[in-house]
């Protein structure tokens, strides 16, 4: 896929949300609105905010002001409804702010839920499972097919298939791919088992092992072929602190993360599955130095 391809969400993203607050303030289209007539965006993916990442979130608002606006479109009674920009209006109330910049957009539910779903593939990183959800409402809801789905959020429709696909675990397994204990990798290899009931005995090894997505790989076809051994890499113990580190890299980068400690040093290992994967690897760790 090419650059150019890649890059048309962040263009349309821009179009849509418009520039900074700094860059918007000698335009009209800037409101100051009361943060108490904004209401909660109904077709927001996320289902909880990282705290640390809200606490961050705030401190820099404290320090800088707000330098994106939020985004909201017209509701009844003069209030609003938000379209993007949830946490910042979460920081906003916690540094006791009555009014916030916003701009005012008049779309309807198929474009909001598109723009918060976006939005938060481009700077929240969204579990696996919160990307595919919204993929899978913009389809039931909004009668999008994938490869409509894939022109509005600038992915390939091979990865929305694959993202819908995860909807098919069960959903302990699920749960524990959203709270980042397994990643996106992980995940495909589950759906390699023909029972839900062996998936779910799979993932809880695996969770509980520490075990790479290779590693899963095998004990998967262990598992499919009915057979009792288990490779030697399913046994691989990992030293508590290592293990904290690995699953706080696998949450943030949603795919498989391994850390080899050697003497003083040692490398960190991360693993992608496609082209897509890669380049979102690529743009999540290096940011707006890619762009």
């Amino acid at each position: 896929m090419s650059q150019a391809s890649n890059r048309r969400l962040g263009r349309g993203l821009a179009a849509l949300l418009g520039p900074s607050v700094l860059e918007q303030r000698q335009g009209e289209e800037l409101r100051r609105l009361g943060l108490k007539d904004i209401l909660p965006n109904p077709f927001q993916p996320r289902r909880e905010f990282s705290e640390e990442a809200l606490a961050e979130l705030t401190e820099s608002m404290r320090e800088s002001g707000l330098l994106q606006p939020i985004v909201v479109r017209p509701a009844s009674g003069g209030r609003y409804e938000l379209i993007a920009g949830a946490r910042r209006c979460q920081a906003a109330k916690r540094l006791g702010w009555e009014t916030i910049d916003a701009l005012v957009r008049d779309v309807d539910d198929r474009t909001a839920l598109t723009l918060a779903l976006v939005e938060n593939l481009q700077r929240d990183a969204l579990s696996p499972i919160e990307e595919a959800k919204g993929y899978e409402r913009l389809i039931r809801e909004f009668g999008a097919t994938q490869e409509e789905v894939a022109g509005m959020v600038g992915r390939a429709r091979s990865t929305v298939a694959n993202a819908l696909r995860l909807l098919q675990l069960p959903e302990e397994v699920q749960e524990l791919l959203h709270s980042g204990k397994l990643s996106a990798g992980h995940a495909r290899a589950l759906l390699s088992l023909k029972s839900q009931r062996e998936m779910v005995k799979v993932a809880r090894l695996a969770v509980e092992r520490g075990l790479a997505v290779r590693e899963l790989e095998d004990l998967a076809r262990t598992a499919g072929a009915g057979r009792k051994t288990e490779s030697k890499r399913a046994r691989r113990r990992v030293d508590p602190e290592v293990q904290r580190i690995e699953d706080r890299l696998r949450k943030k980068l949603q795919t498989d993360v391994f850390v080899v400690l050697r003497g003083k040093g040692g490398k960190i290992s991360i693993s992608f599955y496609s082209a897509d994967d890669l380049l979102r690897l690529v743009e999540l760790i290096l940011g707006e130095e890619y762009a």
